[in-house]
């Protein structure tokens, strides 16, 4: 048996972790309806940023709901 599989399958979302995940998804969306051409450098390393909180933000809601992994620093 792998790791993967010996994990607890992941009880139901709680209200915070679903509107976590539509944050995200909401970033996303509008990421992908930007016009990046027209963004000067200063909108698209915020853009950056912003995405950049997000991925953090899912892999930590991943770790609340299937536990931390190790991880290699």
């Amino acid at each position: 048996m792998t790791d993967e599989q010996s994990r607890p399958h992941p009880g139901p979302l709680t209200d915070l972790q679903r509107a976590r995940i539509d944050f995200a998804r909401r970033d996303l969306e509008y990421t992908r309806a930007e016009d990046l051409a027209q963004l000067d450098a200063a909108g698209l390393i915020l853009m950056i940023e912003r995405l950049r909180t997000r991925l953090d933000d899912m892999l930590q809601l991943i770790d609340e709901t299937t536990g931390p992994r190790d991880r290699p620093n």
